[in-house]
């Protein structure tokens, strides 16, 4: 059966470029596609049942993607949604993985490959982090390593908790009582151990190893 893809963005020459590319290799099939937030709910609601996957402009005029994802969350739970954006910031990126998106995809990077490596593996994994350094290594690490083979201590897991919040890595720091250079090194740290190199890929594999909830 081929995977299920419903899109919202309001450039409508973006939504044409996505449609052929992930249309090309025959596995995926778009259901529905809107040009604004209200639009793509009313679509959804007419499916005979939800789609596989959603794709979700961040910055719409008309209900911005935050509101989308949390409504989608609400009604249709199945449903994995992965946030597009131009923008690399990562503080509105994590408002999206906390209203349910599951990946984050970059507008003005994605190719063919990219695109649908990224819905292949959203539908089988349940999350696509591109910040992974390796995805080959990062597979074998879902197969052999559990948390507690992370050695992810009590305060590190508490700053990556942190890390999900709109909070900067100075305000995460005072929070914690501890200072910048520390916090700096728990960065690093959990950079290292989960393979990423950005404050979003270290949340989204935090949250996909289970090391951490939202």
């Amino acid at each position: 059966m081929k995977i299920t893809v419903a899109i919202v963005d309001d450039h409508k020459m973006h939504i044409d470029a996505v449609k052929r590319l992930i249309t090309e290799s025959g596995k995926i099939e778009v259901v529905a596609a809107a040009l604004n937030g209200e639009g793509f709910l009313q679509q959804l609601s007419l499916l005979p049942q939800p789609p596989d996957i959603a794709l979700i402009d961040v910055e719409m005029k008309t209900m911005n993607g935050i509101t989308v994802a949390t409504t989608i969350q609400e009604r249709y739970p199945t449903v994995k949604m992965a946030a597009l954006s131009q923008r690399e910031d990562d503080y509105t990126i994590i408002k999206m993985i906390r209203a349910g998106c599951c990946a984050y995809l970059i507008k003005n990077s994605m190719d063919f490959d990219q695109l649908e490596n990224a819905i292949l593996e959203i539908n089988a994994q349940g999350y696509y982090n591109a910040d992974a350094i390796n995805i080959n290594h990062r597979r074998l690490l879902t197969k052999t390593m559990r948390d507690e083979d992370l050695k992810i201590t009590d305060r590190e897991r508490e700053f990556l908790q942190l890390a999900c919040s709109d909070l900067a890595y100075k305000q995460v720091a005072d929070k914690m009582n501890l200072s910048e250079r520390t916090i700096d090194g728990y960065r690093e740290n959990l950079f290292s151990k989960l393979n990423v190199h950005t404050r979003v890929g270290m949340v989204l594999e935090g949250l996909r190893r289970g090391v951490i909830s939202i």
